[in-house]
């Protein structure tokens, strides 16, 4: 859902990829599969021009009725395009293939081979659909669930995690094992978000980097914890996390829009007998942002008129801004802000996507007091954000898994501690 600290490798090309093919990952059970896993469909893009695609060996190209549309050889780089909802590929010579309709399918023709896409590397197939702008192209990556774990545990949890941090990997792969398979449920039926895909790679799902992301922690934690997800009353249940909580966790309906969740309470992160917390190491455990007059302006501005009726002139000058009321675990429930048009309150989580940096990055947290500072009338001069957290607070919290990993709990510890009541039992 968001990366501790683990910076994006930068992409490799398709032909240096293929190059290096020999220093590639290549598994004893090459597609990493245990008996019954399931394929979870990842779009890497949704609306992307001429998508670059190869493979690390020979490959080829499927089209809907699953007849050979183009061979390509090891690192040969193909675009892909779209044409009125049909799709063909094109050789960086011009060479194209006829247009096709959707899906078309790339496979590597050996177990051991990658798929390419814009350089960087990725297990299973990829398929490619009209995106719905007409001209784009949908690059969606199909993959066991295992494999596809490989590559969102490393970059969840955070790189370099040590030997004594083992137990937080683990918990997280079950995090996110369960929450896929959530996702997995619902695709094909009246909740699934896409037709064509069950997640995507950034961070409104789980940050999914592929093979460049995979790190041997994080395959041991997959590994070790094999088809393990949360249940509560005998049901696969929806696991988000975040990065810290900030010393306590919210419960469910206190952030969203949602009704209450037996399984995700608010849980204090507090070492007991101290005034410290299992997630304080967290870089943006305590956390300040300054706002000046012009700059919460514009954030009004740009972003007020999503979350709540602005009038069309837009909301104005921005005279204050007050909390309202909070939640039982300490958060913003409530946020008023006043301008010259009126007051708004805005509630929740939608408080973070309204005041932005001047960079566009939403706010840590709900987690926070605000200390207006005035010029010269009383008039709002600079707006002082103080808080703590990093996320929304609910469920496990990350920073404080590794914290009690490093104070010797074990992965199921801190599983039934983040989600009071679950239980790990086999994915189905």
């Amino acid at each position: 859902m968001r990366v501790i600290g683990l910076p994006e490798p930068a992409a490799d090309t398709a032909a240096a990829a293929a190059a290096k093919s020999e220093d590639i990952p290549r598994d004893e059970a090459p597609d990493f599969r245990r008996e019954g896993d399931r394929d979870v469909r990842v779009a890497l893009a949704t609306a992307v021009s001429s998508p670059g695609v190869a493979a690390t060996g020979a490959w080829r190209i499927f089209d809907d009725r699953e007849s050979v549309l183009l061979r390509g050889r090891p690192g040969e780089v193909w675009s892909l395009e779209q044409r009125a909802g049909q799709l063909r590929a094109v050789r960086s010579d011009g060479f194209a293939s006829a247009w096709r309709l959707a899906p078309l399918v790339l496979r590597a023709d050996a177990p051991g081979d990658l798929v390419l896409y814009n350089g960087k590397r990725y297990r299973g197939v990829l398929r490619f659909y009209p995106a719905d702008d007409g001209v784009s192209v949908m690059v969606v990556n199909v993959l066991a669930v295992e494999q596809y774990l490989r590559g969102v545990v490393p970059m969840e949890i955070g790189g370099g995690r040590t030997a004594a941090e083992q137990p937080a990997v683990e918990a997280q792969a079950v995090a996110a094992r369960s929450y896929t398979y959530v996702r997995l449920a619902a695709a094909g039926g009246t909740g699934a978000r896409h037709a064509s895909y069950d997640v995507v790679s950034g961070t409104s799902d789980q940050v999914y980097g592929g093979v460049e992301a995979e790190r041997a922690f994080g395959d041991a934690g997959v590994a070790s914890t094999s088809g393990l997800v949360l249940k509560y009353g005998g049901r696969t249940v929806d696991a988000p996390y975040s990065a810290a909580c900030g010393g306590e966790t919210a419960s469910a309906e206190e952030v969203w829009r949602t009704g209450a969740q037996a399984y995700l309470r608010r849980v204090s992160d507090r070492i007991p007998g101290t005034q410290r917390y299992y997630c304080d190491p967290a870089p943006r455990f305590a956390w300040t942002r300054a706002l000046e007059s012009a700059e919460l302006d514009a954030g009004m501005r740009q972003y007020l008129r999503s979350y709540i009726n602005v009038p069309a002139a837009g909301p104005g000058h921005v005279t204050g801004v007050v909390v309202e009321s909070r939640t039982p675990s300490g958060r913003v429930a409530v946020l008023r802000v006043e301008t010259e048009s009126g007051r708004y309150n805005l509630r929740g989580n939608d408080v973070r996507y309204v005041l932005r940096a001047p960079g566009g990055e939403i706010l840590n947290s709900t987690y926070f007091t605000v200390e207006p500072e005035t010029g010269a009338g009383g008039a709002l001069r600079r707006l002082i954000i103080r808080g703590n957290g990093w996320g929304h607070g609910i469920g496990m919290c990350q920073w404080g898994a590794i914290g009690r990993a490093r104070a010797g709990q074990d992965f199921r510890t801190i599983l039934r501690t983040y989600y009071p009541g679950t239980d790990l039992g086999p994915a189905s």
